[in-house]
């Protein structure tokens, strides 16, 4: 077996010309597949992370169907053993108690709904860095009757620092709610859905606004390693009881989660018409090998090399090719890779992409993801699909005719 490995080896650079073009093609291959499936998922991760750690966190709690109504009226108490979770629950870093509800924002002769999000400033900035957001004034403190509003809400009321917003709505039972806050600073988040309509009160404000004294609608759970996320979510469920739902963000924004699955589907096709395109290249090349060596073959057959050893050195030949360009694509998608995860394609300056891209909620950014596995996987893939392309010149071994071959 050593002695027809090494004359696969030397078989290989007697071509030095079929073998650059072989590895070329692998090389390629595994260089495409690798850039294309990490900007993907690096754009989505980016969408991800900017959206869900910048409000509604990787999962909540609420009251049973509080999801589905989204009413003030599934308010919950936020005690004792809900403040002690972190300390009991593995994982769990820490979390945002919020009351949010619905209300009419309203400065001089303009109008708006808004989005009001009762929070306590600390936890919020510990979780989701509320406090970097800010363009304009200053971060709000717990108990102090100030309003944080996005840019969007600025814009469209023409508010600024320092002016008074009026707040109205219908808060807990039903009562009227109605109050005035000094617009103390002025936020833009890098999620277009969510600079639009955010208004933020400090916790027990938002509780006094809506009539809600020590209630919340929602608990937004803090974690740093995110591939504990199903873990921490049912310990937390089992926690708490039938009484309370906890659910990660896939269920909370679904349109979300659901939009990343098909443009994952939509990648997985455009690689694998990809591959298709490669292999037959690679089979090209393959094909151009055992018609140019007939001769060859003819000889070796007739002064009596067994054919499965034949095969088994022309398999060997296109398995080295394989690894050979594998190897190499890795090669030259870890810069590539590293160079656009440092220097994300960009977009915002394109006319027109901007907007498009706003309509689904995210900056027109798309860093690389800079994960080994992905190049790994890709080699592999490509290195599979060149072994079973080889199997075509073991196939012409088997039926052939040393005479037919030498006369060519």
């Amino acid at each position: 077996m050593i002695t027809l490995f090494k004359l696969a080896r030397r078989n290989i650079w007697r071509n030095k010309r079929r073998t650059y073009i072989t590895a070329a093609s692998i090389f390629f291959a595994v260089l495409l597949a690798s850039f294309m499936q990490s900007i993907q998922r690096g754009a989505w991760d980016k969408m991800v992370d900017g959206i869900v750690t910048s409000f509604a966190g990787y999962a909540q709690v609420h009251q049973v169907g509080y999801n589905e109504e989204e009413t003030i009226e599934k308010a919950f108490p936020f005690n004792a053993n809900l403040q002690n979770l972190p300390q009991e629950i593995d994982g769990l870093e820490g979390f945002v108690p919020r009351l949010t509800s619905f209300a009419l924002a309203s400065y001089e002769l303009q109008t708006k709904g808004v989005l009001v999000v009762g929070t306590d400033p600390e936890s919020e900035h510990g979780m989701t860095r509320l406090r970097n957001n800010l363009v304009e004034g200053a971060y709000f403190e717990e108990g102090e009757n100030s309003v944080l509003i996005v840019e969007g809400v600025a814009k469209t009321l023409k508010v600024n620092i320092g002016d008074t917003l009026v707040l109205i709505s219908s808060g807990y039972h039903g009562v009227n709610a109605a109050g005035k806050y000094n617009v103390k600073g002025i936020l833009k988040f890098a999620s277009p859905l969510l600079n639009r309509r955010m208004v933020f009160l400090p916790l027990s404000v938002a509780q006094n606004f809506y009539g809600a004294e020590g209630l919340i609608t929602r608990l937004s759970i803090d974690i740093k390693e995110k591939d504990k996320l199903p873990q921490v979510v049912q310990a937390v469920q089992k926690n708490l009881g039938d009484e309370f739902e906890v659910l990660e963000w896939e269920k909370l924004m679904p349109e979300l989660s659901e939009a990343r699955e098909v443009d994952t589907a939509g990648n997985f096709l455009v690689l694998i018409i990809l591959y298709v395109i490669i292999g037959f290249g690679i089979f090209g090349t393959i094909l151009m090998m055992a018609k140019e060596r007939e001769y060859e073959f003819g000889v070796l057959l007739a002064i009596g090399m067994k054919r499965w050893k034949l095969g088994m050195v022309i398999w060997m030949e296109v398995v080295m090719l394989g690894l050979f360009g594998a190897f190499l694509g890795i090669l030259g998608s870890v810069p590539l890779v590293g160079y656009f995860k440092r220097h994300p394609l960009d977009f915002s300056e394109m006319e027109g992409m901007a907007d498009a891209y706003e309509k689904f909620g995210f900056e027109p950014v798309f860093p690389a993801s800079f994960e080994f596995q992905i190049f790994f996987t890709h080699a592999v893939i490509v290195f599979i699909l060149t072994s079973i392309l080889a199997i075509y010149p073991l196939l012409k071994i088997r039926k052939m005719q040393p005479v037919q071959a030498m006369r060519g």
